[in-house]
């Protein structure tokens, strides 16, 4: 057993669940054989407690770098806030030549907060909606973080109920009260936002995700938007992991729909904590009229560390990098696929593409993939979120590793026993999302 798994069995003992993200929990990944720590990155390069280095061809910081881990412009420039003072009585000029930053580059916007977590930002979007429109409901599609007015969708009429519209997500600690707050819609399902709309007068906001797993069908962004436009509904675009992935910006510039809110999260500031929520100008200001403040939403390294990274994606194109080489992930994840004659079903926008296994062993073959390659140095399951730090040379060695992982799939599929090859559980899965 590595030190990594010797430190998550103590965590476990102190850290309710291990680690405060769930996507991080080993038992998401290789239960009992994942490193779990690591001591140092750089690039697409992550080294664990033992030593060990690792090229990194999975979640890359969970979607949070993709200039590379280590960056050394975005590093230098918070090494010198740093040294210079992170925190003090006064605010930082950075918050305001970043808010000018990210106005410019949404016209449609008049006003920026800023949080550190997505969760936190989806919140906010939430009370300043509700402020501004003196109505409490919420129509959701997609993921919105772990707070309660979003949790609450799972609160069926009865216990039985619970978490059927978003297996995996529990709702234990979230007051029964708010049943009925947060309605659920499937993305591209217009008729079924309708519904809720005409049946909910007092709808405050429609929150989604502008795509993740699939694109809009049938005018359907546009319909969502001219909906939210004839009832004085606010249209809020979670942009928390799809911003400075496909555009300089939002998913939504792709499709050109404009929100009346949007958060900015995971890319902008390159593994430093920093949410941005922007909006119409006549909305935030309703922000005035509620209680919305915190200490460390004031602390001078996020907005030091997105000023950085905003000008290194608008130098080196990232968005364009990072799209494209996810395009290249996909087409050579199903050739591999069709030389064994093994079914699979992609998803994700191409920076956020994975795969999963057509066949009631996924999760095992998924198990096995990330134990077989980390054997290999990678850190690698069925999925790749892309940065500028993979190159050619780097995702090539990479498909090389994968080939005869998937011939191997090929023999379980045709009667080996699979997990005769596993060296532990098999992994867990995480909740499904509704987009």
């Amino acid at each position: 057993m590595g030190k990594g798994q010797e430190l998550y069995k103590l965590a476990k003992t102190m850290i309710p669940g291990g680690t405060s993200l769930l996507s991080k929990r080993p038992e998401q990944l290789l239960p009992e054989n994942w490193p779990a720590y690591y001591s140092k990155s750089k690039g697409c390069r992550v080294w664990d407690l033992d030593g060990r280095e690792y090229i990194d061809c999975g979640l890359m910081g969970v979607g949070t770098n993709t200039l590379g881990y280590a960056n050394d412009e975005v590093d230098e420039a918070v090494m010198k806030v740093i040294r210079d003072g992170n925190m003090t009585t006064l605010n930082c000029p950075e918050e305001v030549y970043l808010a000018e930053r990210l106005l410019a580059m949404n016209p449609w916007a008049g006003g920026v907060r800023y949080t550190r977590g997505g969760g936190e930002a989806n919140s906010m979007c939430v009370r300043i909606a509700r402020a501004f429109t003196g109505k409490d409901k919420i129509a959701i599609c997609g993921y919105h973080g772990w707070h309660d007015w979003y949790v609450s969708v799972n609160l069926g009429e009865n216990d039985a109920l619970a978490g059927h519209l978003l297996p995996g997500i529990p709702t234990g600690g979230v007051p029964k009260g708010l049943r009925g707050t947060s309605i659920p819609f499937h993305y591209n399902d217009f008729d079924e936002l309708l519904q809720i709309a005409n049946a909910n007068p007092d709808l405050a906001a429609v929150k989604m995700e502008v795509c993740r797993n699939f694109g809009p069908e049938d005018n359907f962004l546009q319909k969502v938007r001219d909906l939210c436009t004839e009832r004085g509904i606010v249209l809020i675009f979670d942009e928390c992991t799809s911003g400075f992935r496909e555009t300089f910006g939002g998913l939504y510039k792709k499709y050109g729909i404009n929100p009346d809110m949007t958060i900015y999260s995971k890319t902008m500031a390159n593994g430093y904590a920093l949410s941005a929520v922007l909006g119409r100008k006549d909305i935030m200001d309703a922000a005035q009229g509620s209680w919305i403040s915190s200490t460390f939403w004031t602390e001078r390294i996020g907005p030091t560390a997105a000023l950085a990274a905003l000008d290194v994606m608008e130098k080196t194109k990232s968005w364009e990098y990072i799209t494209e080489l996810g395009k290249q992930n996909k087409i050579r994840w199903q050739a591999l696929a069709d030389k064994y004659g093994l079914k699979i079903n992609q998803w994700g926008i191409p920076a956020l593409a994975g795969y999963t296994f057509d066949s009631p062993k996924a999760l095992e073959y998924k198990t096995y993939i990330t134990q077989e390659m980390l054997k290999k140095g990678y850190i690698a399951g069925t999925l790749m979120y892309t940065s500028i730090a993979h190159t050619p040379e780097i995702i090539d060695g990479y498909f090389e590793a994968l080939d005869p992982i998937f011939a191997r799939i090929r023999d379980f599929e045709d009667g080996m026993d699979v997990m005769k090859e596993l060296e532990g559980p098999v992994c867990q899965s995480g909740f499904k999302r509704l987009n």
